[in-house]
């Protein structure tokens, strides 16, 4: 009954449900260019970006950092109009309570055939570190993702994909990280077993 890590395993190697996030970017990093926002960090905007982008922006509530825009996506603060031409949201949408307005505000961040890439958890531990500092108010379906983001953005700029099984699923639970399995482990998607839910959102 007790996990082998809280921390998603962090202290042996990689998260779980990292290897599905950096998968996603990877798939996706042709969407990534120009003028980005990525929560908290850079890394992954400069990382799948590599030289289409023009400038790297990461957006963090206190505004601390190189680069740092003062923001906040629930309330539309330092949320700027047509503004960005990719936004990397990973691992965000859980820890904010009020998701129309998180919506909303990434709907208005992208200039116009700019796209944002959103991760969020499916089948997941409560990661303790945010939930003391902002709140734990969510895990996600694909049909959620349809819901929140499709009367903004229309059914054809919306395209959601979940990553995960049985197995990735229970060993992420237990904190087990990615070198305790095999990569054939990683290559199984079942959509019954959500670890991870990416989603692609364009905006016409």
């Amino acid at each position: 009954t007790v996990p082998a890590s809280r921390e998603f395993g962090t202290e042996r190697g990689k998260p779980i449900d990292r290897y599905y996030i950096e998968q996603f970017l990877d798939d996706n990093r042709l969407n990534i260019h120009g003028e980005t926002l990525e929560i908290a960090e850079t890394t992954y905007s400069l990382k799948y970006g590599e030289n289409r982008v023009s400038h790297a922006y990461m957006l963090h509530v206190e505004g601390w950092g190189k680069d740092a825009i003062k923001g906040n996506l629930e309330t539309g603060e330092g949320i700027e109009e047509s503004r960005y031409d990719t936004l990397i949201i990973t691992q965000t949408l859980m820890f904010t309570y009020d998701l129309k307005n998180v919506a909303e505000s990434i709907y208005k961040a992208l200039r116009s055939g700019g796209a944002a890439l959103i991760t969020v958890a499916g089948i997941s531990q409560i990661a303790r570190h945010d939930a003391d500092r902002w709140g734990s108010y969510y895990s996600f379906h694909k049909d959620a993702l349809h819901k929140l983001f499709e009367p903004l953005f229309g059914c054809g700029n919306v395209s959601v994909k979940s990553y995960g099984n049985v197995k990735t699923a229970i060993a992420m639970l237990y904190g087990l990280c990615c070198e305790d399995l095999a990569e054939s482990d990683f290559a199984v998607y079942d959509e019954d077993y959500p670890v991870l839910i990416g989603a692609v959102l364009r905006k016409a």
